[in-house]
């Protein structure tokens, strides 16, 4: 299991924070983490990595295990589409037909892990 390192109530904060508008790095730097370790927690493995550049990464998804390397499944895109993403905002084939996420390898795919949270309405 992935270990946490931003507090859930910080980590939430970010992210309605930056719904509401904010640019500013830190906050957008913690909500993107904050959702990549929310992936983490709810499909761990290694079989493919999540890049969000420039704020982080993530190995989730049970099965097989690189070790050296570029990972055979990645999956990368930028910090607005990510947190459209895990927030439900934007669906996992829309990103992909909009060339707003890359995502290489027979693992990489991210539809039915999310959105992670929800708007509250």
């Amino acid at each position: 299991m992935a270990k946490r390192r931003i507090p859930i109530e910080d980590g939430r904060a970010a992210i309605l924070a930056v719904e509401g508008g904010s640019s500013a790095r830190p906050e957008l730097a913690t909500a993107v983490r904050y959702l990549l370790e929310e992936l983490a927690e709810r499909a761990p493995g290694n079989s493919v990595e999540v890049r969000v550049p420039p704020f982080g990464a993530t190995q989730c998804v049970p099965g097989p295990r690189h070790t050296r390397g570029t990972p055979p499944n990645v999956i990368e895109t930028d910090p607005a589409t990510w947190i459209a993403l895990a927030t439900g905002d934007l669906a996992w084939e829309e990103a992909l037909a909009a060339a707003r996420v890359s995502a290489s390898g027979s693992r990489a795919n991210l539809d039915g892990l999310l959105p992670l949270l929800r708007r509250r309405d």
